[in-house]
């Protein structure tokens, strides 16, 4: 078997074989320069989201990208609180799942897989619903390849008066998204996607006050959003169970070389290039776009 390929799925994807060796030396999650490194990645993800310190912070949380997901779904929405879920693919589905299992409230908004959620329709929504207090969608929608409008959508929300919530889980760090400027109020994306870490951590970009705001709110102890950030902010980085410690070198390494790279703006054009290469390939051997519009790179 020929184990020397590459990935062409959105995450886990190929790493360098730099990030990889990153995973050959053992910290201890409790020491000084290990909590250090992660406050380093905390402090550079704020960056990558265009958030100013002072109004946002970074929540780093053990588990897959759902794990995160699901930690923020089951933390910042309240027992007499209602979100709207816009879906159009699995991973929009996925959060309506998410919801039903934890008994939270919410209204489904579904389009189909090749359409995007419609801004005004959204406004329509909220505004024959006050009672919706969240809005939920999925920015690049890994079913089908397509890039939602989330800053139409975002500006609705707050319009509202809405805590918006998105997940941008195969795009953050592949597409630039300017997340205090829009209005996104928590972002979630994880270490194995376009950063080019490996799978074991996903990170919620969180505006302080809507965090600090969900204090109790949590329906899980391991996902409970506000306590984890709680513990990592007075234990100068210190996570509150057992981090992996492996996947947090990779993930730091790979934010290096993302930077070197020349940050998001060169791994953006990178991966349109590649896109545009695919496409243009595929259909000289018959094989079409499933979307004929909003085709994320």
């Amino acid at each position: 078997m020929n184990r020397d390929y590459k990935l062409l799925t959105p995450g886990p994807l190929t790493t360098t074989r730099t990030v990889k060796e990153e995973m050959l030396f053992d910290h201890c999650t409790w020491d000084d320069d290990y909590k250090a490194i992660t406050q380093k990645i905390r402090a550079d993800l704020l960056e990558l989201a265009h958030c100013n310190p002072s109004e946002y912070t970074t929540v780093l949380m053990q588990g897959s990208g759902t794990f995160g997901v699901e930690s923020v779904l089951t933390s910042v929405i309240g027992a007499d609180e209602k979100v709207l879920l816009c879906t159009n693919g699995a991973y929009g589905d996925r959060q309506v799942k998410i919801c039903e299992h934890a008994g939270i409230d919410y209204v489904q908004y579904a389009e189909p897989y090749d359409r995007i959620p419609d801004a005004a329709h959204v406004a329509e929504i909220l505004d024959n619903d006050p009672s919706i207090t969240h809005v939920s969608m999925i920015h690049s929608e890994t079913t089908s390849g397509l890039l939602n409008d989330i800053e139409s959508v975002a500006r609705v929300a707050k319009a509202h008066d809405c805590t918006f919530i998105v997940d941008a889980m195969s795009s953050f760090g592949g597409v630039d998204i300017p997340v205090a400027d829009w209005g996104i109020d928590f972002l979630v994306s994880s270490a194995n996607k376009c950063i080019q870490g490996v799978p074991g951590f996903s990170f919620i970009i969180c505006n302080t006050a809507r965090l600090e705001a969900s204090r109790g709110k949590a329906r899980s102890l391991s996902l409970d959003l506000w306590d984890q950030w709680n513990t990592l902010e007075k234990d100068g980085g210190k996570w509150r169970y057992t981090s992996p410690t492996h996947v947090v070198l990779a993930f730091n390494r790979a934010l290096d070389e993302m930077k070197a790279e020349g940050g998001i703006p060169a791994r953006s054009a990178r991966y349109a290039t590649n896109n545009r290469m695919l496409i243009a390939r595929m259909k000289a051997l018959g094989f079409g776009t499933f979307l004929k519009e909003h085709q994320g790179p």
